[in-house]
């Protein structure tokens, strides 16, 4: 931070503060070797979804704060390092692999969780299967796994009782994705891929306060609630996580401007001690929905007065903004969204509509375009087809630019 801790910020120093932890930085360039360490070290986790219709979710973080890469660079650190693995950290999502440790009690909540639901018991057989086949030691997908063509459809998601066997034991922590092909898992016990270290139960409030501490430092200062959210704690587990952190000085009580409560008293907030405050940043980016900055609303709306709801699951008649909205970052502001979609056989990026808030600068529209132009050579694209839907006036046709 500085020589001195502030007791009160403003509402733009918080920002500034929570970009700087989140990886944004002055300059966008990669480091030549090892260059995804600054951004997942900041992100400490990625967040994984099936939604393909731009890039898959997980990609974009890396873009949005460093611009163009190789995917393929990024899997191998991700797939083949041996560093990360997968677990559902916020949501599914890819961690440090040394750290799958301090998820360990949500590991033994889940199979708490099952055995007095009788789900464990009910698909009992496929479960002694699954752990049979994987026990000789070659990861399988679902469908290596199954008994039969199709296998027995479960009452679940009409998922077939083998794929509800293969992923309570990977909730418990039994097995692990070690890869996927398009968006499937492909399987194998945790003990066969994992390293000893990887496989330790640390005590349970021990985990989560070295969870809380990590949720801390990759957002730089937030409520209880945001701290919570990054890894999916409750709210009573974090309180008391926060307040042995805030003992030993890891934490830092502090007061942003403006952030109150219903009732308007201030909202309680921390500072993590090693946050820093630029005397300015005010990146650009395109973000995926999924994003650390945006993916928890109620500090989205806190942090930069954006309210933002992703529209996938809204009937199309009933969509405001578009199916795959990405939120517009102009300045360090969160300033507008845009709905993209990918036309691999026409090599188009076709933006489906364009919205900006009342207050975006006048640049919204240079940096947008640049941003795009950027994005479409980055997926292999070679221009970017605007429909004119929305309210941020884009160019008709914008040609690719920028390189990986």
């Amino acid at each position: 931070m500085t020589s001195r801790t502030p007791d009160t910020l403003s509402p733009a120093e918080a920002r500034r503060i929570a970009l700087t932890a989140q990886g944004f930085a002055n300059t966008a360039r990669l480091r030549q070797r090892r260059p995804f360490d600054p951004a997942l070290e900041k992100l400490h986790v990625l967040q994984i979804d099936s939604v393909n219709v731009f890039t898959r979710s997980h990609y974009l973080p890396v873009f949005s704060r460093h611009g163009p890469y190789s995917d393929i660079a990024l899997d191998r650190q991700l797939w083949h390092s041996g560093e990360y693995t997968e677990y559902w950290a916020h949501e599914a999502a890819f961690i440090p692999v040394l750290d799958r440790a301090l998820f360990s009690w949500r590991m033994a909540d889940f199979a708490a969780r099952n055995a007095r639901t009788g789900r464990a018991d009910s698909i009992a057989a496929s479960i002694a299967r699954v752990r049979d086949q994987l026990s000789e030691g070659r990861p399988l997908f679902v469908r290596e796994l199954e008994e039969g063509p199709r296998g027995n459809r479960g009452p679940w998601w009409d998922w077939s009782d083998t794929k509800h066997a293969v992923e309570l034991l990977f909730a418990q922590g039994e097995v692990v994705s070690v890869g996927r092909e398009g968006f499937q898992r492909r399987y194998a016990l945790a003990a066969h891929a994992l390293p000893a270290a990887a496989l330790d139960i640390p005590p349970r409030l021990e985990a989560q306060r070295a969870l809380i501490a990590r949720a801390a430092r990759s957002l730089g200062v937030g409520t209880l609630a945001d701290f919570a959210d990054y890894h999916r704690l409750k709210p009573s587990e974090a309180r008391v996580a926060v307040a042995a952190l805030e003992e030993t000085g890891e934490l830092l009580p502090v007061q942003v401007a403006g952030w109150n409560r219903g009732s308007g008293a201030p909202e309680q907030t921390w500072l993590h001690r090693d946050a820093r405050l630029p005397s300015r940043l005010a990146p650009d980016a395109l973000l995926t929905p999924f994003d650390p900055v945006v993916w928890f609303r109620p500090r989205a709306e806190r942090m930069f007065n954006f309210h933002y709801r992703i529209e996938i699951y809204t009937p199309r008649e009933q969509r405001k903004f578009g199916y795959y909205c990405l939120p517009l970052m102009v300045g360090g502001s969160l300033v507008g969204r845009i709905d993209l979609k990918a036309d691999r056989a026409g090599k188009r990026l076709l933006v489906q509509a364009a919205w900006q808030e009342d207050r975006a600068p006048s640049r919204t529209v240079e940096a947008a375009t640049a941003l795009l132009a950027q994005a479409a050579a980055w997926q292999g694209l070679e221009e970017v087809s605007v429909s004119g839907v929305g309210n941020l006036p884009l160019p008709g046709r914008i040609e690719a630019s920028g390189s990986k």
